[in-house]
């Protein structure tokens, strides 16, 4: 099983802050799966107005940190590693649902199930929590576009 630390991410992901939202992979497995982490911190940009007086994570933050997370699933999946030409894009959303306020000091597990992959579009099961609460759950659908 393979895990990944921020630098092997970086070089995957060319996502940077503040819009990087995956801090380490636990566990991946080609063509299956994927375990990361998100340390939600108070530092993060985004709560200086979501919301001043109750900070809570934008839960299009938090779908986008489960689209981060199916990239890597993606890219380690193919056995390859994207350059300034590749982009990844989501194609669709399905089935999102919020369960639970995500705040400052959560560590946002998540977790990424490949259900299919043809012609170029890939669709996953997602799931977000913290701890055993479950935050966030979708079904996603992303692409691979080579730009010119």
């Amino acid at each position: 099983m393979t895990t990944l630390d921020i630098h092997q991410i970086l070089k995957k992901l060319p996502h940077r802050y503040p819009i990087l939202l995956v801090d380490r992979v636990l566990e991946v497995e080609k063509g299956k799966r994927i375990k990361a982490i998100k340390n939600v911190t108070i530092n993060e940009q985004f709560f200086n107005g979501h919301f001043p007086h109750r900070p809570v994570m934008p839960g299009v933050l938090m779908l986008e940190a489960l689209a981060q997370t199916a990239a890597l699933l993606s890219f380690e999946t193919l056995g390859e590693t994207p350059d300034d030409k590749t982009v990844y894009y989501f194609a669709g959303i399905d089935g999102a649902r919020f369960k639970r306020p995500v705040e400052p000091g959560d560590q946002l597990t998540l977790e990424v199930e490949l259900l299919r992959m043809k012609a170029g579009i890939f669709k996953f099961k997602a799931l977000a929590s913290v701890g055993s609460e479950l935050a966030v759950e979708a079904e996603l659908m992303c692409t691979m576009r080579r730009i010119d």
